[in-house]
């Protein structure tokens, strides 16, 4: 998946770099069968299948519906609500702010948490 990302726009190389850092959404079977598309030999992001169907298809929590909401408007955009940001802990938050970096053109931001 990150070969194919280095092929496409910064937002869909922030939003496979953010959903693999955050690693937690990514590892589950179901979120990457409803996102995650072999095409040949190569992984891609299927954005706007998993767009339609996220939502109803998977059983979420508050922190992972927030985080993939985001992510998804990274990755192929749309309108998103910003209160998700309520609801994703600093670990994810961070994860998120670092996505909105790299959309933003910069690829050496840090973003420090505080616990």
């Amino acid at each position: 998946m990150t070969g194919w990302a280095r092929t496409r726009d910064t937002g869909e190389q922030a939003a496979v770099a953010a959903l693999i850092e955050e690693g937690d959404v990514l590892a589950r079977e179901d979120v990457r069968h409803l996102l995650v598309v072999e095409d040949g030999d190569v992984a891609v992001c299927d954005w706007p299948r998993f767009e339609a169907q996220y939502r109803t298809g998977l059983v979420l929590d508050v922190g992972e519906r927030a985080f993939l909401d985001l992510v998804v408007a990274i990755g192929f955009p749309r309108l998103v609500p910003l209160w998700q940001v309520e609801n994703l802990g600093d670990r994810r938050l961070a994860v998120i702010l670092r996505a909105l970096a790299r959309l933003a053109g910069s690829e050496t931001v840090a973003v420090g948490v505080r616990s």
